[in-house]
């Protein structure tokens, strides 16, 4: 027992292993029951799972605000802890969006069947939690032992919500991506998927002998799983941002791309809608790069503002887009990247 009250990373190993327990647990409950057959998921079925994941989001948000105010986990009281978490959970998933798109051109490129989609990004979230986690550790060590960088993360950000404004975006040719050319070359890749596999075996065709083969299915997986890295070089600064607290960083990066998984389905079919809402993404990124600055030369923002202003920045922009693209047909890209998948596959 003694071993669960000793801390790391400033919050008892408890706190760690309750949460990873409670992650692990909603992806055997996903998986187990509630997709434990490959089928394609509807967009009312993706609605309402993303509905559920958010409501257990804003809980768990609930929970870390009593925690800290009843328990003095943090220097500051659980008001503030808890408007951070929602702060840093509603940045985090509205970031994500901008990788719905790339995720349906990656499926599109492997031709992934809709009906094996699902499985793919819910086992991704295990290296997520991995991958996030030694981000969000490195960067939190950073940060304590050099505040300076908190300075760099700023401009960081900065930099990248002007970038958004005014430059096109870039070449979306999966074919293209060093990182699908180079697993292409030094691992053997089967032609065609076996069902929700990995990996299977078959025989070599140079020697005979039975050997391991990767399936396209892993192919994406893999692409996907980089291309959230890519995606968290944004994100992460952006929540250290708001916060230093490890725990709050990390629970609110994982709490949102849990639920990100389940909207996929309705965001894909619907991305075209969300065309401007990368403006307000950019905002949000200056405002957060610039609230450091301010922190540092005239003293701390209200969490309340940060979550105010992030939150009407989000909502304006989401509702612009809707309003702005009524009526528009679906991306070309996106369609012809599923007709691409159907015909592949079938």
């Amino acid at each position: 027992m003694e071993f669960l009250l000793l801390e790391w990373v400033g919050k008892p190993i408890w706190m760690w292993l309750g949460f990873l327990g409670i992650v692990f647990a909603l992806l055997a409950f996903d998986l187990g029951v509630l997709n434990r057959e490959d089928r394609e998921m509807g967009i009312s079925e993706s609605l309402w799972l993303s509905a559920f994941y958010i409501g257990f989001a804003m809980l768990f948000g609930g929970g870390v605000w009593w925690a800290y105010e009843a328990g003095h986990l943090a220097t500051e009281d659980g008001t503030h802890a808890g408007i951070t978490f929602f702060t840093g959970f509603f940045i985090e998933k509205a970031l994500s969006i901008d990788n719905v798109f790339v995720i349906s051109l990656i499926f599109g490129f492997f031709a992934i069947p809709r009906k094996y989609q699902y499985r793919a990004l819910v086992w991704g979230i295990v290296a997520v939690i991995v991958l996030r986690g030694l981000m969000i550790g490195i960067g939190a060590a950073l940060v304590q032992e050099y505040s300076w960088l908190l300075f760099i993360f700023g401009a960081f950000l900065i930099g990248t919500g002007i970038k958004m404004m005014v430059v096109p975006e870039g070449d979306s040719d999966i074919s293209k991506n060093p990182v699908v050319t180079f697993l292409r070359r030094h691992m053997r890749v089967t032609n065609d998927l076996h069902g929700e596999k990995f990996f299977v075996r078959q025989p070599d065709p140079k020697t005979g002998r039975m050997v391991a083969w990767a399936t396209p299915l892993f192919l994406a997986l893999v692409v996907i799983n980089l291309a959230d890295l890519v995606f968290a070089v944004d994100s992460v600064p952006a929540i250290f941002a708001i916060t230093t607290d490890t725990f709050i960083v990390y629970t609110a990066n994982i709490m949102a791309i849990l639920g990100l998984r389940a909207l996929y389905f309705a965001l894909a079919a619907m991305v075209h809608r969300f065309h401007y809402l990368k403006y307000a993404l950019a905002m949000v990124l200056v405002f957060i790069g610039a609230k450091i600055f301010w922190n540092q030369i005239f003293g701390k923002v209200e969490p309340a503002i940060s979550l105010g202003v992030t939150a009407a920045l989000i909502a304006g922009g989401v509702a612009y887009s809707l309003y702005k693209t009524r009526g528009a047909p679906p991306a070309a890209n996106a369609l012809e990247a599923e007709r691409a998948a159907m015909d592949r596959a079938g």
